[in-house]
Formats: C-alpha cells, structure tokens, sequence
C-alpha cells in the first residue's frame, strides 16, 4: 500500500509544484521507488513540468485527464468509460517508475456539486448537509486513488493553493502532508492558516487516528538575497517557536535561477541540470524526507538508496 503526500500551502508562489515535481523524480529515479504525481491545480503547473502543452493537449483532447475522475464521482451514472489506469500518463520524462496523473483548467463545476450533493441529502432524508458535503469531500479523492494505491510506493498530490474542494479532500486523502514555505512573513501566515484548517479538518473527518494525516514538514525554499533580509531572523524564530525541530527539515531549497529555467523544457530541474546546487539539494532533501518516514513511527522499513553528491559535481 503507497503512501500518499500532499503538498500543500494556503499562500501560492512558495515552490509547492516544484517541490512536489523535484522529489517525486528523486524518489523514482534515484530511489527506485514507483512514484505518481498528482495534479489537483487548476494552473496545472505539475502538469507542465513534467510534459510539454503539445502532450497535454492532445491528452486533453482525448479526455485522458483528472476532470474525467472528478466527474465521473460528481456523476457516478456519466457515460464514460475511461478508467484511473487509462487517464495515468507512464514513464514521464523517460524515468521508470515516474507516472502522472495530469491535472485539467477546469477540474469540476462548484455548481454541479452542489445540486448532486443537495439532491443525495434529499434523496438520503439527511437534513444535515454539512455532514453529506465532508462525506464526499472525505470521498472524492481517496475514491478516485484507492483501484491504483497499491501499484506505487508514493502519490504525491500537488494541490492548489488555499483551501477548495479538491485540496481540502487531497489532505483528507493523504497520510502525510508537506509544507513548503519561504522564510518570509506573509509565507509563514500561510503555514499558521493552513495548520488551523487543518486541525478543524481533522476534527470534522475523523482524522486523529495513529495512522491518519501528520505533518511530514516544512520544507523552506529561499527566494532572493532573504538570507540577509531584516526579517529573516524573526520569521525563522517565529516558526522555531510553533514547531519542533523534527517538523522542519534541515535541507533547504537555494535561491537556484536553473530551477526556474527547467520549467521551460517541460522537466525538473534533477533532470534538466542535475549538477546545479538545486537539484543537489532536491537529492539531500529527498534523502532527509525518506529517513523522516521510517522514523514517523517505524512503518516505512524499506532500504533507501545512497546517492554519492560528489559525483553529481
């Protein structure tokens, strides 16, 4: 059984895609590892760095993405035939292991939930809506993922940034969930909102069990000269004093213009300029991330591989 990781922030513009694209590489190609990325943004930015718009046109043209999914749950009696395996997009990039499921500009119809959601509590006699709306939101994604969990060893869900549905039922759906944020005072606003939905949302669906959603970590990704910015110590400080230790990786993503350049051949950047000191820090992180499970409790007990840095140089 795979585990799922969202990767998630209330605030956009903190690396969420490029952290989830980057690590996902790493863990198929360098860890072996049989990795899904799965794009629940509408910017469809995962998408696009991973395959160019020529092939996500064409997929979706032939309704081989993630709308088909969300619609076919909305409404179950649609005529589609095409299932989760259909829509997977194998061997991304040329890597083994690394398969995407691509992600659509317009995913579902707020509208269209609601009626079918409205017409189920009639239909159910339940007067409470609330309780029917968690219901599909604790559904929705976990529904979509559960005929292919068991085929991969990671699903690392990209969502979108605040707080809709499809995010909302991704961190439901997840074991696990990253944070990537910058050292910076609005980015920290949005880890401190994120973690009060959350709290709310694991109330809401139940989600206190020993095996159910916990933080992975924070992964910070600098931007600009913030190293010597006058509000890079206080921030820092201020996330020391929510979190532990163990809640922050140590890693960090460096100010890299190779990572931004690589979302121009449709790549990661450990594939585009696997010498750069950003995809170097994406093979440490990656490292840290994989000994941060098998601590979370002991349940992750397969070998991970050593990749030797020096000889990236």
């Amino acid at each position: 059984m795979g585990y799922v990781i969202a990767t998630v922030n209330m605030k956009g513009g903190v690396g969420k895609t490029t952290l989830s694209v980057n690590l996902a590489t790493c863990l198929a190609k360098h860890h072996g590892k049989r990795v899904l990325v799965v794009d629940l943004d509408t910017q469809i930015s995962a998408t696009l760095s991973l395959m160019s718009p020529q092939d996500f046109g064409k997929s979706r043209k032939e309704k081989r993405t993630l709308r088909q999914l969300v619609y076919k749950a909305v409404k179950p009696d649609s005529p589609t035939n095409l299932s989760i395996q259909d829509i997977i997009q194998p061997y991304i990039c040329t890597i083994k292991g690394l398969d995407l499921l691509p992600g659509d500009i317009d995913l579902y119809d707020e509208f269209l939930v609601s009626e079918m959601l409205h017409e189920r509590a009639l239909r159910d006699g339940d007067s409470n809506f609330i309780q029917v709306w968690n219901n599909f939101e604790k559904q929705l994604v976990r529904g979509i993922l559960q005929p292919i969990i068991k085929d991969y060893d990671f699903i690392i869900l990209d969502c979108a940034p605040g707080y809709n549905l499809l995010t909302r039922s991704g961190i439901v759906a997840s074991n696990f969930y990253l944070l990537p944020a910058r050292p910076e005072p609005l980015s920290v606003v949005g880890i401190q909102l994120l973690e009060r939905r959350i709290n709310k949302l694991k109330e809401s669906h139940n989600l206190d069990g020993p095996l159910n959603l916990r933080l992975m970590g924070i992964v910070f990704i600098m931007s600009g000269n913030i190293l010597s910015g006058r509000y890079y110590q206080q921030v820092m400080q201020r996330v020391t004093e929510d979190f532990t230790p163990a809640q922050i990786f140590k890693t960090r993503i460096p100010m890299d213009v190779n990572v931004s350049k690589a979302v121009d051949s449709f790549m990661p950047v450990i594939l585009n300029n696997p010498n750069s000191s950003g995809s170097k820090a994406f093979l440490k992180l990656t490292q840290e991330f994989l000994q941060k499970l098998q601590v979370s409790g002991g349940i992750y007990q397969a070998p991970e591989a050593k990749v030797n840095l020096a000889n990236l140089d």
